[in-house]
């Protein structure tokens, strides 16, 4: 009778799942890069998980000797084997449940599609984050997207828009799609003219925007529509904070920065526009949004659904200026944000005058912004991340059979420019 009761006790002991997880990973300079080490620092703080497993992501030329604990594996993106290689570690590695951070840049084949063959091999179960979820998408974008969804034992998307995104325009069921906010630091609210001395920039209204440089961003239309807003302001000053996107520089060098430069010196601005142009460490990149007045993304893709940069700003308690795309309507609705048009100065200039001239709007925005960011900050979503990796890690995944994805290796692949997506 004691056998049996200590053979059951043990048999119900609840064991920390082990999580693996797909993307790529620090030191690559990439916003899905800083995401994933973001989740699995802020996951593995909690006890009800055990370790990390990373199989990240890297080109063919990078310097493995970078990379450290937790990544365990590595798949060169143009290798279809080391696609089919990461299922076969996952597979045969003591963990319970697989995160894929899914963007379609990352990934071999047309359009990334050697990444379904990955999850139809992995015989773990998968919870996918979607990082793009395009409206009306091109065929070939819609598939790879709903065969990672039947494959999955939970989506997970960041934008409470992306449920009617997948079930208009992809014909999915949302049942097993769950929303976890873009995760973002979680800073004192304030401390702004703190942070404005720190970086010398005391008696500036400041205006900022950062991230990965690309023409996607609109900088061209922010800086357009500061000279009617100095003429009146003088004290104000726009930093575009961050170097230009690793892909971009690799195509075209530093061709769209020397161009804003040069329509900075054109409209005579030099006083009041500053590049800071590098990868800014996290810690730095916080006490620029801390010293923040309004935050800025003028960005020009209106189908794109999340915006690191603009939960970073959120979180924060910032004022957002923004154009609408999808990210900023949902971010900047009730009243946390403002949103401008697509392609107009004077849309930006008028707003930033509002603004300007009114601290006491300012300050409202500042605090909607502040209370609404703390279901953002990455403790709060890491642990949305771990209960969910130790509920699916106690299912018992159901065996089905199912046709597997076939890739198309033909050399002239559609493109896509994920540049913008930071």
């Amino acid at each position: 009778m004691v056998v049996g009761t200590v053979k059951r006790e043990v048999a119900t002991k609840r064991v920390a799942p082990n999580v693996g997880y797909i993307g790529t990973y620090v030191p690559r300079e990439c916003g899905i890069a800083t995401f994933t080490a973001d989740v699995v620092k802020s996951v593995h703080a909690y006890p009800f998980v055990g370790e990390p497993y990373v199989a990240a992501m890297v080109k063919p030329e990078e310097d493995l000797s970078q990379y450290r604990y937790p990544v365990r594996f590595f798949a060169r993106e143009t290798s279809y084997g080391d696609h089919i290689r990461i299922a076969t570690f996952f597979n045969e590695m003591p963990v319970s449940v697989v995160n894929l951070q899914h963007e379609f840049g990352i990934f071999g084949g047309r359009n990334g599609e050697f990444i379904c063959t990955t999850a139809d091999l992995l015989r773990k179960p998968l919870v996918t984050t979607l990082h793009t979820i395009m409206p009306n998408p091109k065929p070939a974008f819609r598939e790879i997207t709903r065969h990672l969804v039947a494959r999955s034992a939970r989506v997970i998307v960041m934008n409470p828009l992306a449920f009617e995104l997948l079930e208009r325009d992809y014909r999915l069921s949302t049942r097993k799609v769950v929303l976890i906010h873009h995760g973002a630091p979680d800073v004192p609210f304030g401390e702004r003219e703190k942070a404005k001395c720190e970086l010398k920039l005391s008696g500036r209204f400041v205006i900022s925007t950062f991230g990965l440089i690309s023409r996607g961003k609109g900088l061209e239309y922010a800086i357009q529509a500061l000279p009617p807003v100095v003429e009146k302001h003088p004290e104000v000053l726009y930093l575009i904070l961050g170097e230009t996107h690793p892909n971009v520089r690799r195509n075209e060098g530093e061709s769209y920065r020397e161009e804003l430069q040069a329509l900075v010196q054109e409209l005579g601005l030099e006083n009041h526009v500053q590049f800071v142009n590098r990868y800014l460490t996290k810690s730095e990149l916080i006490r620029y949004l801390q010293a923040t007045d309004v935050y800025l993304t003028p960005y020009l893709n209106p189908n794109q659904i999340v915006s690191g940069t603009l939960a970073y700003a959120m979180a924060c308690g910032k004022v957002i200026v923004s154009t609408p795309y999808l990210y900023a309507q949902a971010l900047c609705a009730d009243g946390r944000g403002i949103l401008v048009n697509f392609r107009d100065p004077q849309s930006i200039a008028n707003t930033l005058l509002l603004l300007i001239e009114n601290p006491r709007l300012r300050f409202e925005m500042e605090w909607r912004a502040y209370v609404y960011g703390r279901q953002m900050t990455w403790r709060a979503v890491g642990k949305q991340y771990a209960k969910l990796f130790a509920t699916v890690a106690e299912e018992i995944r159901p065996v089905r059979a199912f046709v597997s994805f076939t890739p198309q290796l033909q050399p002239n692949a559609e493109t896509f420019d994920f540049a913008s997506t930071n």
